[in-house]
């Protein structure tokens, strides 16, 4: 199946909702629509928000809603493009050559030529996208990487083929999906966002936090996956924390109850399981000082 074919029944953002849901990734009227409009338009969607948030997961989601591959890229401080797009696998061009060299008669001038084979070539992560299209590219936390590969990730991303110098040029059959993500450690680029549809994912609202619990988590009680998200709702509000519980936590900390088999939150079970909620010691005592609050008889 391919985007195309995959949109021939997508008319509407809510109907790209509902194949959204039906993978178990629910979302709101304005990021079905904006995701609706990068499919239809083909143009990369930029997704900037708080970890946990639910950026990567839709990523995921399309990619299982449209039944095409997800390619995942995944930056970080010092990546280079060819990190990203492709590398030589120099260990089997060695070995090659000394295997010819052992064969004895061959023109080895000819030999080193053919070094540069698609055999001997590793497709990094944009290169498998180009190349499988069509395909859901995930460049996770773009923000991490420096101005230098957001230039060349740009120049990829407008034209949607890269130049191999040993080989030629290669285009994707079709311009992959395209989803960026960051959390916002540093600005990006005017440039990169002119090319992008954007889109700030808060944390979700009560009533659809609860509804993606019991999707996600159907084990655990309607009353506990309420009661859970009403706590992790009031420790946001709070605000003061280094990492405020994003949805995979508030999902964590759901599913450990029940392994526990608590059945209804109580200040105890809170306490004893906030490893699934928070990540930070500074983080576990201003929630257990809330927690004490809230739960107390």
């Amino acid at each position: 199946m391919t985007p195309s074919s995959g949109l021939a029944g997508l008319a509407a953002p809510a109907q790209i909702a509902e194949r959204l849901a039906a993978t178990g990734y629910l979302c709101d009227d304005d990021l079905a629509t904006v995701t609706f409009l990068a499919l239809r338009m083909q143009r990369p969607l930029l997704l900037e928000g708080e970890p946990g948030t639910g950026k990567t997961a839709l990523a995921e989601a399309l990619a299982e809603a449209l039944d095409v591959p997800l390619v995942r890229l995944q930056c970080y401080e010092g990546i280079d493009a060819t990190q990203a797009l492709y590398d030589w696998d120099f260990p089997r061009q060695v070995l090659h050559l000394r295997a010819l060299e052992a064969a004895g008669g061959v023109d080895l001038e000819e030999a080193e030529k053919n070094l540069y084979d698609e055999r001997f070539l590793l497709a990094r992560p944009v290169l498998t996208a180009l190349q499988q299209s069509p395909a859901v590219l995930l460049v996770d936390e773009i923000d991490r990487a420096d101005d230098e590969f957001e230039a060349f990730l740009l120049e990829v991303l407008s034209t949607y083929q890269v130049s191999i110098p040993e080989l030629g040029t290669v285009r994707a059959a079709e311009p992959p999906v395209v989803v960026l993500t960051s959390n916002r450690t540093r600005e990006l680029h005017d440039a990169l966002k002119r090319r992008c549809l954007y889109h700030w994912i808060d944390h979700p609202g009560l009533d659809r936090e609860v509804a993606i619990v019991r999707g996600r988590a159907p084990e655990v009680s309607a009353e506990l996956a309420s009661q859970v998200v009403n706590v992790v709702h009031q420790l946001r509000d709070r605000g003061g924390l280094e990492k405020p519980p994003g949805v995979a936590e508030t999902l964590d900390w759901a599913r450990a109850l029940e392994h526990l088999g608590v059945t209804e939150l109580d200040l105890e079970s809170s306490a004893r399981t906030l490893g699934a909620l928070v990540k930070y010691r500074e983080d576990a005592e201003r929630v257990t000082q809330a927690l004490d609050q809230m739960l107390r008889p």
